[in-house]
């Protein structure tokens, strides 16, 4: 069983790695957003993006968040920015858990950085059109290993078979990435490793 507070003591006894995007590169930054309307019952808010020509990540599911604006302060006000435009949720207010290390985008020359949130209650979002559906979704199932399996990319730069979880079955996107990537790095710091191992996944993550 996993709380919020679990993931919250793993968050501050860390250092968090930076990345530097380069001078041709971007930086981008997401919210992780959890909610516990009962003990141990973690809920975790995951979008998935509508579909544009020309997106890298149009259909895939992740968190609200994307680029660093110049008028944003930081990484953090860029993804609370971008959580209230692409969801309408205020995270003013929540509780900051803290930052996981930075990633590397495949698909683009992007930096990407992760903050993770608690609220008390899951409030009522108002997707934008950026923005096909959003859920609450029970990391009891993200943590379930028969949900576990693999992305097979044969197109694009970077061909491969990644980890995935499979979270609401056939013709659904699956969950991996840099999304899978963060979700897997603050699990493993409440002291739970998920059944697929970046390490045996034989690709990195686009």
């Amino acid at each position: 069983m996993i709380a919020v507070d679990d993931i919250a003591t793993g968050l501050a006894q860390r250092n968090v790695q930076l990345t530097d995007p380069g001078p041709d590169g971007g930086h981008a930054a997401v919210a992780v957003i959890l909610h516990e309307p009962t003990p141990g019952d973690v809920r975790l808010l995951i979008i998935e993006r509508a579909r544009h020509p020309g997106d890298p990540w149009s259909g895939d599911l992740a968190f609200p968040g994307g680029r660093v604006d110049p008028d944003d302060s930081d990484e953090r006000a860029a993804a609370q920015r971008e959580t209230m435009e692409e969801v309408g949720l205020d995270l003013s207010t929540a509780r900051l858990l803290g930052r996981l290390d930075d990633l590397s985008a495949r698909v683009l020359p992007l930096s990407v950085s992760a903050f993770v949130y608690s609220l008390d209650s899951a409030t009522d979002l108002t997707p934008s059109d950026e923005v096909f559906a959003a859920f609450w979704v029970p990391v009891a199932h993200i943590v379930d290993e028969k949900r576990h399996c693999h992305h097979l990319r044969q197109d694009g730069d970077n061909p491969g078979r990644y980890p995935a979880i499979d979270l609401f079955g056939p013709g659904k996107p699956l969950l991996w990435g840099v999304t899978y990537h963060f979700v897997y790095a603050m699990l493993r710091e409440a002291g739970h490793e998920l059944p697929t191992a970046i390490a045996s996944s034989g690709g990195t993550s686009p």
